[in-house]
């Protein structure tokens, strides 16, 4: 075949050529691949640290809605005792009149 007679006219340094290229080839490709790999390794590990981030501030406004909600709660109760004893207060002062 055509194939194999210029095969049989190729040089050992020109064998040596293609093998080395080849060689060559192959390494940047799997190179190439672990850098994809890498890359996509690199962007789920920045991915998971905003996720991180994004939960300690979801941590931290949970935190803070609720120390608000207690300190609203305890000025509604505060209130709500000042008013029950203004009414206890007059209930006794119309029993004594």
């Amino acid at each position: 075949s055509h194939l194999s007679s210029e095969v049989s006219k190729m040089t050992d340094t020109e064998r040596d050529q293609i093998d080395n290229d080849a060689q060559m080839y192959m390494r940047t490709c799997h190179n190439s691949i672990k850098l994809l790999k890498n890359e996509g390794t690199l962007h789920l590990c920045l991915l998971f640290l905003h996720l991180i981030v994004v939960c300690e501030q979801l941590n931290t406004h949970r935190d803070n809605v609720i120390e608000m909600l207690e300190e609203y709660l305890k000025v509604v109760c505060k209130l709500y005792s000042e008013q029950r004893a203004i009414r206890v207060k007059r209930a006794v002062d119309k029993k004594r009149m």
